[in-house]
């Protein structure tokens, strides 16, 4: 029985090659899709669940309340885990974490640049980093010792198989022992860096002033022991801080491992559940979105050729056939069609998985070796083969033989309603596609178009070190002297993020209990012009503001000085609270307000310091408007001359501007692509259906033609009923795709509204692509030769 019904589905296929081809290529791309989808949804699902501690494993956050609001911030002070871990009787561990800046890292006549944590040892018993060479117990007994990625040891030593014992040399200052190498680490892990050395070292350079409990300096890291509740420890590590530092308004908490990446959404110090997992969410319910997309497809197309099959259905029942052997026939007809598709779909996901990898910036593999992807493809396939065949096998099932043999018409009217309202179902989800594409695009460019109050064209921001510090008046002479460089200035943090911050200013009028957070950046002469900020009153740096004494010049930006009364700010005075060195803090200048860190909100205020030039970490240059390639080379040729040592590393600042965006623009990027998807899937389906439309009404056709009727009036007739249901769904879909693109919206402070143009456009767009794929075959069938149609009557 089996290898009949086998025989027949694969000469059905055949016999309908064209249907066939539709129904799996159609299948195949929902397959497709829904595979690629989901192997991004388990990489993110999977993120830091490498850990073998994870259900124990928590960070410190801490919730600090201002004048109008409530910051989470993920910094905590260096004395902290220590005093945790001693004091705290649920805790197993700590660890403290800081990554600084990349250093230069001299092996022999060879310089690299690598990025550093300093940690801990306890790192390596908390999180999972299995070494390959040398041992967690033995990898920070002395105190300059580094352990490295597997990577990071070829980078430094090439194709070496034993670098423990190595000796390298950090930022031309301090030699190092590379006493360990451990496995690359995942990419989806929150704690990621190149080469790690005792946290030590970080604190015996920082010790003055990290030493304080009112500073926030590093990450924290927390194992419970087993079956300690969060809960529990939250309550004692509420007035944890304000126990050794009183005037601090920090409440830290334990943030669970499970939530880093996924659920890092706070609001007003609430943990909303959102982050990174509403992206989740989203893409997997396109996932099957698209998959009921593929599978309407087949239905279409197996009801609506219902009658080819009618004559086999009614002498396999007068043969004795039972319903249920033909539900079975048209089920398992159904699954080796979905399986033919998901052969197909895997060959589609081998040929663009390199790209989607670009696209996605993960380094996801299809891994049919592993049996949680096989079974996956097998259930998908599996549930697209039933929930295709479910409703065709029903319906062919049951006709009635007498009816069929008698060669009387089948009565279509609940298969065509079910048919149309599976149209209307494809489409309409299209639409909504090609809706939430278009908003989600202007949403992107309207917060990149905003006024960010300074010019980031033309920016360029050089990663600096202590001896180019040393040689930056030289250099700088030099690269004005090239001709490609309008002006230059340092900075010690890179200016698009928060930076460093601080609510212990007061200032004459500030109200005794107001807390106001205010960030801090240090930048040397030059630096309001250099960034392209509007310098609103009073004047920029000089260089003798830089110049360490007991009065310290700042220039603040406009929501600074409003907050420090309705008059000028020019020449008033700031201090720190509880500050009793006697330094006094004056306002030279006060700048508009632009846009940094958070690119969708409204930014804290902000001071700058002059500094001096050991302080700085970034040069930003303004180049002229000449050839970027040609400009680059002159600058790297200065920088290399006088700071040797060092490889010339930078960025634009338009390039950095846009990476705060890799979130909102892969949704975007995917949207668009399953959108084109979606409506191919759908014409597909509407393809069939047209033909299968123009083939029933061949012999209605050639009479038309004869009695006079037009080719453009055949193709309308032909057309009209898909056309409406096309319409239809335009109709389902608005105001579904303006409920879900207004909700989303909502996430957003700084958004756009959603204007009527965008339905009009999305809904001519499917009636124009629904009637170019409709036309195809009515105009096929208008222009056919009527005696060819009629000659058999």
């Amino acid at each position: 029985m089996f290898r009949t019904y086998f025989k027949t589905t694969i000469r059905n296929l055949w016999k309908n090659k064209g249907y066939s081809f539709l129904n799996i290529f159609g299948l195949a791309i929902g397959i497709a899709c829904a595979g690629l989808i989901f192997l991004w949804v388990e990489d993110e699902l999977n993120w830091d669940q490498f850990n073998t501690k994870k259900d124990n494993l928590y960070r410190i956050r801490e919730n600090q309340k201002y004048d109008t609001y409530v910051a989470t911030f993920g910094s905590t002070p260096a004395p902290m885990a220590p005093v945790m871990q001693q004091e705290i009787p649920g805790v197993a561990n700590t660890c403290r974490i800081i990554g600084w800046n990349t250093k230069l890292i001299t092996i022999g006549n060879k310089s690299v640049y690598a990025f550093p944590n300093y940690a801990d040892a306890a790192l390596f018993s908390m999180f999972t980093f299995p070494f390959v060479q040398g041992n967690a117990g033995t990898a920070f007994t002395q105190l300059y010792s580094m352990v490295v990625t597997q990577s990071t040891a070829k980078k430094f030593f090439g194709d070496e198989k034993n670098v423990v014992g190595k000796t390298v040399r950090v930022d031309n200052k301090q030699d190092y022992v590379i006493t360990g190498v451990i496995k690359d680490i995942p990419k989806n892990s929150t704690v990621q860096f190149e080469w790690v050395a005792p946290f030590q070292v970080w604190w015996n350079e920082n010790k003055q002033w990290a030493q304080s409990w009112g500073n926030n300096d590093l990450d924290t890291y927390v194992e419970l022991k087993p079956n300690v509740s969060a809960a529990s420890i939250n309550k004692i590590l509420y007035d944890f801080i304000q126990k050794r530092e009183p005037k601090s308004n920090a409440r830290p908490f334990l943030w669970t491992a499970h939530d880093w990446h996924l659920r890092d959404e706070f609001d007003n110090g609430v943990e909303t559940g959102g982050g990174q997992i509403e992206y989740v969410h989203l893409f997997s319910i396109i996932a099957w979105i698209i998959l009921l997309i593929g599978c309407i497809n087949f239905m279409n197309l197996a009801t609506a050729r219902s009658e080819k099959r009618a004559r086999e259905v009614g002498v396999r029942k007068v043969l004795g056939a039972a319903k249920q052997n033909l539900i079975f026939q048209f089920i398992g007809e159904s699954i080796l069609m979905a399986v033919l598709s998901a052969i197909l779909a895997v060959i589609i996901i081998v040929l663009v998985l390199k790209g989607f990898n670009l696209l996605t910036q993960k380094e996801l593999v299809l891994g049919l070796t592993d049996p949680l992807h096989l079974a996956a493809l097998v259930s998908i396939t599996f549930i697209c083969g039933l929930v295709a065949g479910s409703y065709p096998s029903l319906y062919l099932s049951s006709f009635n033989p007498v009816f069929v043999l008698k060669g009387l018409k089948l009565k279509d009217s609940s298969a065509s309603f079910i048919r149309k309202g599976l149209v209307i179902l494809q489409f309409g989800i299209s639409i909504i596609l090609i809706i939430s594409t278009i908003v989600i695009y202007q949403q992107i460019q309207y917060v990149k178009s905003r006024s960010l109050g300074f010019n980031k064209n033309n920016l360029l921001e050089v990663n600096t070190n202590d001896e180019f510090n040393k040689n930056y008046e030289a250099i700088k002479q030099d690269l004005l002297v090239t001709g490609v460089v309008q002006n230059m200035a340092l900075s010690d943090y890179s200016i698009l993020y928060g930076g460093n911050n601080t609510d212990g200013l007061i200032w004459e009028g500030k109200p005794a209990n107001s807390k106001v957070l205010v960030s801090n950046r240090n930048v040397s002469p030059g630096f309001i012009n250099v960034y392209g900020l509007k310098l609103l009153a009073g004047r920029d740096f000089v260089t003798t503001d830089s110049v360490s004494s007991k009065k310290v010049n700042v220039i603040i930006t406009k929501s600074l000085e409003q907050l420090m009364g309705k008059s000028s700010a020019v020449s008033k005075t700031i201090h720190y609270d509880g500050d009793t060195s006697g330094t006094v803090i004056s306002v030279v200048g006060v700048v508009d307000d632009f846009i940094y860190g958070d690119m969708y909100g409204k930014p804290d205020p902000v001071m700058f310091t002059c500094i001096q030039n050991a302080g700085a970490s970034e040069l930003y240059v303004r180049l002229k408007t000449t050839g970027v390639e040609a400009a680059l080379k002159k600058i790297e040729a200065v920088i290399k001359k006088d700071n040797p040592a060092y490889p010339f590393t930078y960025q634009f600042a338009d390039d950095q501007f846009n990476k705060m965006f890799l979130n909102e623009q892969l949704v975007s990027k995917l949207s668009r692509i399953f959108a084109v998807l979606a409506i191919i899937i759908s014409c597909l389906g509407l393809f069939g259906l047209a033909a299968f439309t123009a083939e029933r009404r061949t012999k209605e056709i050639g009479i038309r033609k004869v009695l006079g009727a037009s080719v453009a009036g055949i193709t309308t007739l032909l057309s009209k009923d898909f056309l409406q249901l096309v319409a239809i769904s335009c109709i389902v879909a608005f105001p579904v795709s303006w409920w879900m693109m207004h909700s989303w919206l909502q996430g957003y402070k700084y958004r756009i509204g959603i204007s009527w143009w965008i339905f009009l456009a999305a809904g001519l767009s499917a009636l124009l692509i629904a009637l170019i794929t409709i036309s195809f075959q009515s105009i096929k069938a208008a222009i056919a030769n009527p005696v060819k149609n009629l000659r058999t009557e």
